[in-house]
């Protein structure tokens, strides 16, 4: 499963593809008031994707974050990557290491062929989708803030 740090740097990405401009930044304050999110805590996370290099940052009045990519540049990969790291897509569904560490002098885990496929396809999902992709189909949405 995924962090809820990661989950609100899911949100907040998506967010800034839907409503920022290269000319315009959008504040913190908001971003965490539109995405229901505390202001603070919405902060160090976006701060560490700038670290990242996903977002970039000013400061003062007219400050706040955009992207620093385009939004076909930035897959859910490369976000859940910098937030989480790859253990997501790397360890057991049920020991506490990832597969790639396994002894293979042992037998592998009850779940591993089965899981090892939908992991791979889940891989493949996160790595084919851009938040272009995630823009064009959140148009669906009445409410992009209600994410």
């Amino acid at each position: 499963m995924l962090s809820n740090t990661c989950k609100y740097a899911l949100r907040a990405l998506i967010y800034l593809a839907k409503f920022s401009k290269e000319d315009q930044m959008i504040g913190i304050k908001k971003i965490s008031e539109d995405l229901g999110l505390s202001s603070p805590f919405l902060g160090k996370i976006l701060q560490n994707l700038v670290k990242q290099k996903l977002l970039v940052s000013t400061k003062g009045p007219n400050g706040g974050f955009a992207l620093a990519k385009k939004t076909q540049d930035i897959s859910l990969w490369d976000i859940v990557t910098k937030v989480d790291g790859e253990e997501f897509f790397t360890n057991c569904l049920i020991r506490l290491e990832p597969c790639r560490t396994h002894d293979p002098s042992k037998p592998l885990c009850p779940v591993h062929s089965q899981y090892d496929k939908l992991r791979s396809e889940i891989a493949k999902f996160y790595k084919e989708t851009s938040l272009e992709i995630i823009g064009k189909d959140i148009e669906k949405y009445d409410d992009l803030i209600k994410l």
